[in-house]
């Protein structure tokens, strides 16, 4: 499975189980995130420890999540970044625009304030 879905007290953990996330698996993910916001969970965490590279579907994706969380008054935090898929989300300017933490525990504490 290439993704993991985890909801507690209202928080859906996404954790991503793979290296790349590109146009073979976004779609993968946009579905989940979907599924997970017609369930009425509106704060979102997207752990991607695992996601060595993430091309502009990737991006997509964690976009969409993004603004669903912010449509329905939730949160989003994005999580886990490896050095790569950093520096893309640093180049699209979106750590302006996302919540970006260093792993999972800091991303459900920054939902929780």
């Amino acid at each position: 499975m290439d993704f993991a879905v985890k909801i507690d007290n209202g928080t859906a953990v996404v954790k991503t189980n793979v290296e790349k996330l590109n146009a073979s698996n976004a779609p993968g993910l946009k579905a989940e995130l979907v599924l997970i916001n017609k369930g009425s969970v509106n704060n979102i965490v997207i752990d991607m420890t695992k996601t060595k590279y993430c091309d502009s579907s990737g991006l997509s994706a964690i976009l969409v999540a993004n603004r669903m969380c912010k449509d329905t008054n939730g949160q989003f935090v994005l999580c886990g970044l490896q050095e790569n898929v950093e520096k893309l989300i640093e180049i699209a300017q979106l750590d302006r625009v996302l919540t970006i933490t260093s792993n999972e525990s800091k991303a459900i504490a920054a939902i929780a304030k």
